[in-house]
């Protein structure tokens, strides 16, 4: 039986959109759910649109997320180099040996000619599509202008009538009329492949037998498959992927933060969790299952159950389970994610940071979010007297006065300031007072806090802040009521 070979073949322009992350997790899983190899190939043909620094960004991407390849730039194997760019002498004899086959062509025609032909398809309304004019040169005209060094293209010779068809293993049948395939470049003027050519010729001599890309690609496979035959090679199995979408008619955008998969782990999105909930964006288990490791990923993978329509990634549904991954986290690992979101707002107040954390760690959904969620602990905000309204407890802001004067003096006599302290005094004094708990703790954690959901209650929240601060707050409190 062959060995399964799947490959990712991202270009260096920049960071890894959701949907490359995407591609390349699926045919990992693929590889490793059949026992075979997933090779990383760098495809830098395209000069202009090279990123320095991009290709670690792959790398480390990649890495990141669990999906460490067999065969690559940078761990070699059998079928390197895995740079494009450093393969660029091997195309150009292949793109020949068509030509001598009829399979393809030299094509002489300038820019301006072919903008000129393109206006004027534009201007009958039609689609432009090469009109095959250097076809019908003879050999003697072609090796003229070859012998004068004019610069040239080589195009794939297309049919013109028929169909061409091809199964795809998620989409099924497909077929295109001959007459809609464009005669594309193979080899570009400066020598270099174009994608397609060079795409194909690599998959083959890297033996890739399953090859996994976004949908955009379904239109481009009978020319792909039409270089397969004029060469002789075995066609490959195609597995095209829907795309991965904000909402039915929106994509993942740049502007709007959410395309790049750096946009996310910069926010504070556990790694973990994104794999898994994107796995889950244009595929199903066939179950109920929404939580996977990569191992459970590999072992339930099928692409059988690849979806036909868009994947749409929900943010709201990817923040959710964010939420479970982080609750679930090593409490130290926990820790050390937070501490420096802690930073941004309490940096040199000398808090105690492992309290906090252990407050925090079930509340947090996604650590971006922290520190507007303990800001209060660094400034008391503003608040109206509204705010002491609690129909449940009892309590307004008359309520809340009273109260407030009953408990200042007794946090003012606590000496040993934790928390285990604080509690035990002060609900001695509200069962002195014959109060309710709720009438005296509710006021205490507004006038302290300034808002009315907080990480932990009022002994927490005394604790974090300290004596000194929590005095200062209830007393400013007590004077703006009067």
């Amino acid at each position: 039986m062959t060995e399964v070979r799947t490959r990712f073949a991202p270009s260096p322009t920049g960071f890894m959109h959701l949907g490359g992350v995407r591609t390349a997790l699926y045919a990992y899983l693929f590889a490793k759910k059949n026992g075979g190899k997933f090779i990383l190939r760098i495809e830098d043909t395209d000069q202009e649109r090279f990123v320095e620094g991009a290709t670690e960004v792959i790398y480390d991407t990649l890495k990141g997320c669990g999906m460490d390849w067999d065969e690559g730039p940078d761990v070699g194997g059998d079928y390197g180099p895995y740079v494009q760019s450093e393969r660029k002498h091997m195309y150009l004899p292949y793109a020949q040996e068509l030509v001598e086959k009829g399979a393809a062509y030299y094509c002489f025609c300038t820019k301006e000619e072919l903008d000129e032909r393109r206006a004027a398809a534009e201007a009958k309304g039609e689609v432009f599509k090469y009109d095959k004019h250097c076809l019908n040169l003879s050999k003697e005209e072609i090796q003229e202008k070859l012998d004068a060094g004019t610069p040239y293209v080589i195009r794939l010779n297309c049919p013109t009538e028929g169909e061409s068809a091809y199964d795809d293993e998620v989409f099924g049948h497909i077929s295109f009329p001959n007459s809609d395939l464009d005669d594309m470049v193979l080899i570009k003027q400066d020598g270099m492949p174009t994608y397609n050519f060079a795409n194909v010729i690599d998959d083959h001599l890297m033996g890739i037998t399953h090859v996994l890309r976004g949908m955009e690609y379904l239109s481009s496979t009978p020319k792909y498959n039409l270089l397969y035959k004029a060469f002789g090679w075995e066609i490959p199995k195609y597995v095209h992927l829907t795309t991965v979408m904000r909402d039915a008619q929106h994509k993942l955008s740049k502007r709007d933060g959410d395309a790049y998969y750096s946009d996310f782990i910069e926010k504070g999105y556990l790694k973990e969790a994104l794999i898994n909930y994107l796995a889950l964006v244009g595929w199903n288990p066939g179950d109920d299952r929404e939580f996977f490791t990569m191992d459970e990923l590999i072992d339930a993978f099928d692409v059988k159950r690849l979806n036909t329509s868009p994947g749409i990634f929900d943010v709201t549904k990817l923040t959710w389970m964010n939420a479970q991954y982080i609750a679930k986290m090593d409490f130290d690992a926990y820790l050390e994610m937070a501490t420096p979101w802690f930073d941004k707002v309490l940096a040199g107040k000398g808090m105690d940071y492992k309290r906090l954390a252990e407050l925090m760690q079930s509340r947090t959904e996604v650590f971006n979010r922290i520190p507007d969620m303990i800001r209060f602990l660094a400034e008391m905000p503003e608040f109206s007297d509204e705010l002491y309204f609690h129909k449940k407890m009892k309590c307004d802001a008359q309520v809340a006065k009273e109260n407030l004067q009953l408990v200042l003096p007794v946090m003012e006599g606590i000496e040993k300031w934790n928390e285990q302290n604080i509690h035990d005094i002060v609900m001695a004094a509200i069962q002195e007072s014959g109060k309710k708990n709720g009438a005296v703790l509710w006021p205490l954690r507004i006038a302290i806090s300034g808002q009315a959901n907080t990480p932990g209650g009022a002994f927490e929240i005394a604790y974090l802040l300290g004596k000194d601060e929590t005095i200062r707050r209830m007393k400013d409190s007590l004077a703006k009521l009067g």
